[in-house]
């Protein structure tokens, strides 16, 4: 199976697409990180990733028809074949990119997913609900939040005393194995 060119799009920290990048130099998924896109200069992640040597555009704008058209371009110039979205707070387009879309959530979907429902959020929600575990879901992404097929799911426990904060870190230690282990998955199918 050859690798993937793959495009991670970020929000945040970066801490996804680092792992992507570190799983991918060590051989543990069959895709290449071609390109990671931000929407505005000055998050952690677009230092953090031009830091470990992977290229960054900014695209800048909010959801819509430009910023998607830009979006578009930006993917196709880097050659891209495959899209990790990565922490990305804002609203994909899958359009040409439908079934090659992926997203990791933080928590065992259908639950606690949806518009809105990311990061500390989902954490808050996992923990007031009473569940006794949670995890992570890496689904195919397409027109609804956190609704499209499901390739891989990783569980943790939820601890009596657990604050967003340390659950997070648990669910984490799970994003890192889980969505190289979907890439390699959805790799295989195509």
């Amino acid at each position: 199976m050859s690798a993937r060119r793959a495009a991670v799009l970020v929000s945040g920290s970066g801490r996804t697409a680092l792992n992507l990048h570190a799983a991918s130099c060590a051989g543990r998924m069959p895709a290449d990180i071609a390109l990671v896109i931000a929407h505005r200069e000055g998050i952690p992640a677009v230092a953090r990733c031009r830091e470990a040597g992977m290229p960054v555009e900014i695209v800048p704008g909010a959801a819509g028809d430009a910023t998607s058209d830009a979006l578009d371009e930006a993917l196709v110039r880097a050659g891209a074949d495959l899209v990790l979205l990565a922490g990305y707070l804002r609203l994909f387009r899958v359009g040409p990119w439908a079934g090659r879309t992926l997203n990791v959530h933080p928590a065992l979907l259908p639950h606690f997913g949806g518009s809105g429902m990311h990061g500390r959020r989902v954490h808050e929600a996992v923990i007031a609900s009473g569940a006794r575990e949670s995890g992570c879901t890496v689904h195919v992404v397409d027109d609804l939040y956190d609704h499209g097929r499901i390739v891989v799911q990783r569980r943790c426990p939820v601890l009596t005393g657990d604050t967003p904060e340390s659950l997070s870190v648990r669910v984490m230690e799970q994003e890192s194995i889980a969505y190289p282990d979907a890439v390699t998955i959805w790799s295989a199918r195509q």
